[in-house]
């Protein structure tokens, strides 16, 4: 019994590794996409992101399986500051309500920041998606700037939200640590 009880504790238990992405994660990360949100890339947007960002792409890894990404960028279209973008985030379900969302998104904050010096990070927001709004708005400060009308494909609005470094507590905090335990119950 004492065997059988060390043994379901550690089923129990998962590290999880919230790290930068390599090539080799690539088709991880589609395949997370293409399981939990509606806009889809094709192959090469992930590898053209790889080649020219390669420390703003982070994974969340479980034994060797991703299982959440963040793919983000700088605004090219910016010409008088650094800024970030981020193009994509994804968990998958039976990974949510775990935080690795929100360190996910800190882990490329900290990227941003740290590697390429950006002031600040844009992204958005389908006005529909109440748990994303509240993951930006709520717990990682960020502001809604502006509402594009019919930004996706579907036709629906889209918040555009930025956060500005250095407002808050996002960049550099012990929440950016990128190794968590986290504890699954069955």
């Amino acid at each position: 019994t004492h065997r059988r009880r060390r043994r379901r504790r550690r089923r129990r238990t998962m590290g999880v590794c919230v790290r930068a992405a390599t090539v080799d994660d690539l088709w991880a990360m589609q395949r997370c996409n293409l399981l939990c949100l509606p806009e889809n890339y094709q192959m090469k947007y992930y590898l053209y992101h790889a080649l020219s960002w390669p420390s703003l792409l982070q994974v969340a890894d479980v034994d060797g399986a991703v299982v959440g990404y963040v793919l983000a960028k700088l605004d090219e279209e910016c010409t008088d500051e650094v800024r970030g973008h981020i193009t994509s985030l994804a968990v998958v379900r039976t990974h949510r309500k775990l935080g690795l969302a929100a360190t996910l998104m800190r882990a490329a904050h900290k990227a941003l920041d740290e590697c390429y010096g950006a002031t600040c990070v844009s992204l958005h927001v389908r006005v529909s998606n109440e748990a994303a709004i509240h993951l930006y708005r709520d717990v990682l400060e960020y502001e809604c700037v502006d509402t594009e009308a019919k930004y996706y494909a579907d036709g629906e609005d889209a918040y555009n939200m930025r956060l500005t470094f250095g407002k808050g507590a996002n960049v550099g905090d012990e929440a950016a640590d990128v190794i968590e335990r986290v504890v699954i119950d069955p």
